[in-house]
């Protein structure tokens, strides 16, 4: 099936909700498949991601770089941080600050959801890529945050160490840094997790290759499991997020200059640009979101969109 009727409406809304649903803990992909199926019609057609060669998920991938670099930009002073540490640790052939341990805990921690992706995305994608798994998987993922949430509540009153943390906060500050608000300070915060808990948290995006599972929510939720709080697992969660964005995009978005993209770029860049800026705008939302507040919300939503979508592709 071509992609070539792809219409500005369908990019735009699919833009939209992408960018949207990236970043907020309810599933990208399991709204992306969803939603088409339910419209029916052109849109069904149109937008079959479990179709052979479909070139649906080429949109999806390139609404999805849309999205991370909106992280980028929002996280810019973060990335900038962060590459100079890995620089300066690849010439001193030494990891001395909180910038340069972080960079490398995102590299350590990207490794599994990249080597899964490569051999499990397009088998996952075929087999699981339509409406009925991914409504179970929506309910799973509303389940998971909740579960999360309630066994968060059990560890308060139990502190959870995270390595060294008060060592990379005094090489920022030369002091320990306290709970309190500011990137760097949650920075050096996140760097202070130990290689494994940060492999943990990292493999935990691996689930979100199954449609209706979050990447966000898996990530945050295992953050929050390892001893984090809301805002700095959210936080690593979305410097994590970028990495593996891109590599699917270097991956993907070369088939947009072959038959895959003929006819349809215009439709491709609109929903691009949507993505990006609603993307820019759930970040703003998110971060702040998370300084106070948790998962449950959005675990109502998954739990209640996906029974309803089960009870769809039932009926349908």
């Amino acid at each position: 099936m071509a992609l070539a009727s792809l219409t500005y409406p369908e990019a735009i809304v699919i833009g939209l909700l992408q960018g949207v649903t990236e970043l907020f803990p309810v599933s990208s992909l399991g709204h992306s498949i969803l939603l088409p199926a339910v419209i029916g019609g052109r849109w069904a057609r149109d937008l079959n991601m479990s179709a052979d060669q479909s070139p649906y998920l080429t949109f999806v991938v390139a609404v999805h770089v849309a999205t991370a670099f909106a992280l980028v930009w929002f996280f810019r002073a973060d990335w900038a941080r962060i590459v100079r540490g890995f620089l300066t640790s690849m010439r001193r052939r030494s990891i001395t600050t909180a910038d340069e341990r972080l960079a490398w805990l995102l590299v350590v921690a990207t490794v599994p959801v990249g080597l899964a992706g490569l051999a499990l995305e397009h088998t996952v994608r075929t087999a699981l890529g339509k409406p009925l798994p991914a409504a179970i998987f929506l309910i799973f993922n509303g389940i998971l945050l909740a579960s999360v949430e309630r066994l968060r509540a059990r560890q308060r009153g139990t502190p959870v160490p995270i390595g060294a943390g008060g060592m990379y906060a005094s090489a920022v500050t030369g002091e320990r840094l306290s709970a309190g608000h500011g990137d760097a300070e949650s920075d050096s915060r996140i760097a202070g997790q130990s290689w494994g808990q940060a492999l943990l948290i990292g493999s935990a995006q691996i689930l979100a290759l199954l449609p209706g599972i979050s990447r966000s929510g898996s990530t945050i939720g295992a953050g929050l499991l390892r001893g984090l709080s809301h805002e700095d697992s959210a936080r690593f969660a979305f410097l994590l997020a970028t990495p593996v964005i891109m590599a699917a995009g270097v991956l993907k978005l070369p088939e947009l200059a072959g038959p895959a993209g003929r006819g349809i770029m215009g439709p491709v860049l609109a929903g691009s640009i949507v993505a990006g800026v609603a993307a820019y705008m759930s970040l703003r939302f998110l971060t702040k979101y998370f300084e106070t507040r948790t998962l449950n919300p959005f675990a109502i939503y998954c739990i209640c969109a996906g029974a309803a979508g089960v009870v769809w592709s039932l009926a349908s």
